[in-house]
């Protein structure tokens, strides 16, 4: 039935919002805009999101879902709104808020977004009553997703429903134009949540300023647990070297870097250099942690001698890394520590490593009590651990087009799921863009809309994969993936998954007609998915891991469900192949439904397997025994210490287990072909504590100028061609092995052997891309899987396939690793099922 909108004319009208609309200032601002506009009516919450009706000129109505939109509150997003005539016979003589509404839940849970400059500025007035008070909000900012408990988001569906507003936060909860109205977590030091120290064997301090005596003990060289927003942290000083040594024992943390906190950017830019982006990423509302350039030292700084750094962070911090993952307080409490420190602190997540993040009081003091020396604690709980999002800025060139020569042209500037375009002088811009590492906290659980043709897809429930978990709720054209869960190896990190599934599953009220898993039968996220499926009698989906990687990167970059298939290539550590291998360097023509392997990289025995991923030499060895005989070796390369290193190992089992097949399966993985040239350059050789830690140090050696000096020497080569009896195109690393050998004897570095190693690997993938380019049906290409989470990998590629004129799609909102592959699982589910219906449809109901 069509409005009526001719000015004169009275209307009645309900007026649909849907989205991000629940807890973040909307009813105000509806309540607000009604009154400017000289509405009457009401506005409440449901489960759908916002319901409001108003009565009014029909030119006043459609002023205010004008400014509605304009004027929308800064934590929220309206994804729709929907208006329908009221016949009702209601009267209203003003316009109100009233009660939330219970009902099926459609309505979205806003993230926990980071203080906001008014409730800082007021923490720190001391004319304010919410002076040095840590847990200051207001509709702007503040704990959501970690506190509630269910839908609507009202206060007595949240953690703080346990304490009772003072008259002072009654009021200015309950008035309209105040900043604080129906801020859920209101409260004040009168009657909100209280902070308090402990020592580690429980006993309570007497101190009558906790955060005071946290900041001394940090300078003292203790380790202190903080509870924050989604999680406990451990905290020091990050300038400490014995302090962070300890904390790295005590944590059981050996070598994966720590993240840091700063009070402000300008204590950041001490120890690392910054561009716009990067300072824009610091200061939102999600506040992730930034991975930022460290300013070289002065021996590597002869092109920017101004840069160099005189701050020190202790070596144990980010060991054999050029990086450092920074984040600024992004809660009154933090911001109250940190103003007293004029250095870095660590700031990791408060557990033994590998397990969950404690949130309890009683755990933290159980467990943590044998890391941290003291733990300041609060009484507020949180309902959902949610870990610190990370991301990174990524540059590549990017060649202009229809270049004048002397004008402006334009970069792409990708920030906040959405691109910019910038003026530019020169022949080269420069593409930018934020890739997701790890999608937590400030980000999950913002749904994300999906392309077209996925309006109509059934309810999907997606496990995710066994490292880096996240799980998929799909539905209503939407996907919301949960924040990052970690690794389900660990006993802890799996029931916690179980915990955190429950409650999705519970606050979204979502009853999933299918569930989706990894192919991979041994992952507990599959034989969950499977027992779930067969106990509800739901289908299920087993998705192959790489085609999973390649649908999480098209859903992302919004292709359509009816897009012909575009090649995918997804490199990794591992997943479960389609011919009983392990996969991990991939090349696939696919779409949402289905793939064709096209090309991979050559299959090398996993010695060990699992093993292999934590001692770096068995790939090596299993590299060059693939190319040559072992004595061959010995006689032309005796010299080397790799292979004297390797002439210790009991090559005769070695052998056998690998022509046996006995705990050796091939693998075609690119993040085992990265860990065998690490440990050739004696980068965790003999063994590593974390996966991926020997790439990544390695990525770290290569710098701008050897980079340069690569292309007057030349890349490492590799061959590219078909196996007998083999159909896909194979790319064999056999003779890089020869050119790095030669260089190890000559004494190249390792800068120039990593840079030469990463070129050549670059320029292989284009020439594999050119190659399989008659078999391709479109100029898209999809980069995706956790190797390239190497920038300059994923840089060099980039910039390859765009100069032979390739459309690059790469990840930005979910992560490149296992973290984005629940979404990739979900869509295609959700795609077999919307093709399964379609034939019944055709088939008249008879399949």
């Amino acid at each position: 039935m069509a409005i009526n909108n001719h000015p004169s004319i009275i209307s009645q009208e309900e007026i649909r919002v849907r989205g991000t609309v629940q807890g973040v200032g909307f009813r105000p601002t509806v309540y607000r805009l009604a009154k400017a506009c000289n509405l009457v009516g009401e506005v409440c919450n449901d489960g759908q999101g916002v319901l409001i009706y108003v009565s009014g000129t029909t030119e006043a109505i459609a002023d205010f879902v004008q400014r509605l939109q304009i004027d929308c509150p800064p934590l929220a997003k309206i994804e729709s709104i929907d208006r329908t005539p009221y016949p009702g016979d209601r009267t209203f003589h003003d316009f109100t808020i009233t009660q939330s509404v219970n009902s099926t839940v459609q309505t979205q849970i806003p993230p926990d977004a980071a203080t906001c400059p008014q409730c800082q500025a007021e923490t720190f007035d001391s004319r304010s009553r919410w002076y040095n008070y840590p847990f200051t909000n207001c509709t702007h900012c503040g704990p959501r997703l970690s506190i509630i408990r269910s839908i609507p988001y009202d206060r007595k569906h949240t953690s703080m429903a346990d304490f009772a507003m003072c008259p002072d936060c009654a009021r200015e909860y309950l008035a309209i134009e105040n900043r604080r109205f129906h801020a859920q977590p209101i409260a004040c030091p009168v009657c909100g949540p209280k902070v308090w120290l402990e020592r580690a064997n429980g006993e309570k301090m007497d101190t009558s300023d906790p955060i005071d005596t946290v900041c001394t003990l940090l300078k003292q060289g203790e380790i202190v647990a903080i509870k924050g927003l989604g999680g406990i942290h451990l905290a020091c000083d990050a300038t400490n070297e014995t302090t962070v040594q300890q904390l790295r024992s005590r944590k059981q943390r050996y070598h994966k870097p720590f993240a840091l906190m700063a009070r402000d950017l300008e204590v950041i830019e001490q120890y690392c250099t910054l561009n716009d982006q990067e300072k824009e990423l610091f200061q939102s509302p999600p506040a992730p942690i930034v991975l930022i350039d460290v300013i070289p030292n002065r021996a590597n700084c002869r092109d920017a001698p101004w840069r160099v750094s005189t701050a020190k962070i202790a070596d144990s911090v980010a060991p054999g890394q050029t990086t450092l993952g920074f984040m600024l307080p992004y809660t009154p409490l933090h911001h109250l520590i940190m103003q007293r420190l004029d250095y870095p602190i660590i700031l990791t997540s408060g557990n033994l490593s590998d397990e969950p993040q404690c949130i309890d009081n009683q755990d933290a003091s159980l467990k943590l009590g044998k890391i941290a020396d003291y733990l300041l604690l609060h009484n507020r709980d949180i309902v959902n651990r949610v870990d610190d999002s990370v991301v990174r800025v990524i540059q590549s060139k990017r060649q202009l087009q229809n270049f004048d020569g002397g004008g402006f042209s334009h970069i792409r500037v990708t920030k906040n799921d959405n691109c910019e375009t910038r003026p530019y002088r020169g022949t080269m811009a420069r593409h930018i863009h934020i890739q997701t590492l790890r999608r937590a906290r400030g980000y999950a659980p913002k749904p994300i809309n999906l392309p077209p043709g996925f309006e109509k897809c059934p309810p999907i429930l997606a496990m995710g994969s066994e490292l880096k978990n996240t799980f998929c709720l799909l539905r209503d054209g939407q996907a919301i993936l949960s924040q990052h869960l970690g690794d389900l190896e660990n006993a802890a990190a799996f029931n916690a998954y179980q915990d955190t599934l429950n409650l999705y599953l519970n606050l979204f009220d979502h009853k999933p007609s299918a569930i989706a898993t990894d192919k991979h039968p041994e992952y507990l996220s599959t034989k969950l998915g499977q027992e779930l499926a067969t106990a509800n009698h739901l289908s299920l989906h087993p998705i192959q891991h790489h085609h999973a990687h390649i649908a999480a990167c098209l859903a992302e970059n919004n292709i359509p469900l009816n897009t012909p298939p575009i090649l995918g290539i997804a490199l990794d550590g591992l997943g479960y192949g389609e011919d009983g291998t392990i996969w991990g360097g991939e090349f696939l023509l696919a779409d949402y439904q289905g793939f064709k392997r096209l090309g991979k990289f050559k299959p090398i025995a996993m010695i060990g397997g699992e093993q292999a991923i934590y001692q770096p030499w068995r790939n090596t060895y299993a590299h060059l025994i693939a190319a040559w005989d072992w004595n061959k070796l010995k006689q032309e390369y005796s010299d080397l210490d790799l292979i004297q290193f390797l002439d210790q190992k009991p090559h005769p089992l070695l052998n056998q287990l690998i022509e046996k097949g006995i705990n050796s399966p091939l693998a075609s993985s690119v993040g085992r072909l990265f860990d065998a040239v690490a440990a050739a350059l004696g980068i965790c050789r003999a063994d590593c504590s974390y996966e991926g830690q020997a790439a990544i140090e390695m990525e770290a050696l290569v710098t701008p100028d050897s980079l340069n000096y690569v292309k007057e020497v030349g890349a490492y080569p590799f061959n590219i061609g078909k196996l007998d009896q083999e159909t896909e195109l194979i790319l064999d690393p056999y003779p890089l092995w020869l050119a790095l050998l030669d260089d190890l004897q000559q004494d190249v570095s390792k800068s120039l052997i990593a840079a030469k190693f990463h070129q050549g690997l670059a320029d292989a993938i284009a020439t594999m891309v050119q190659q399989l380019r008659p078999d391709l049906i479109s100029n898209q290409v999809i980069l995706t899987g956790g190797v390239f989470q190497n920038r300059i990998l994923l840089t060099q590629v980039r910039e390859n396939l765009e100069r032979m004129g390739m459309e690059v799609l790469t990840h930005s909102r979910v992560p490149p690793n296992d973290g984005g592959l629940s979404l990739g699982q979900a869509v295609i589910a959700a795609a077999q099922s919307l093709s399964y219906r379609e034939r019944l449809r055709q088939n008249g109901g008879a399949d």
